[in-house]
């Protein structure tokens, strides 16, 4: 069962990705189904620029509570950008590298996080 700490954790990278107008913000519990984090927190930019300013106010979101993320790779391309914040990955594709990637699908069994945000999520 994931924990508070995540789920708070989750709402501030969600909350980063919206303020800079990101779309399609999914966050799912995936505790249960894997050892690598409690969340996956799936978003999409509309362009290579936009992901990275994504990705960028994500990481500027973790590193503001003290939180130095173990990795980060694809800013340079900007098509698919990977966050390992630890106890929370973040994926953040541009449109095409999501519909091909299908993470969603992938992780079907892992159960969609109500974060109790606006409805822009």
């Amino acid at each position: 069962m994931i924990d508070a700490a995540a789920i708070d954790k989750a709402r501030l990278i969600v909350e980063a990705a919206l303020d800079l107008k990101a779309e399609n913000v999914v966050a799912l519990d995936i505790s249960e189904l894997s050892s690598i984090a409690d969340v996956f927190v799936i978003v999409s930019g509309r362009s290579d620029r936009h992901v990275r300013a994504v990705s960028d106010g994500i990481l500027a979101s973790l590193r503001g509570i003290g939180e130095e993320p173990l990795g980060v790779e694809g800013q340079a391309e900007g098509r698919w950008v990977l966050i390992d914040a630890d106890d929370a990955v973040i994926h953040v594709f541009d449109p095409e590298a999501r519909e091909e990637y299908d993470l969603e699908r992938l992780w079907s069994d892992a159960d969609t996080i109500d974060l109790a945000l606006p409805a822009a999520v």
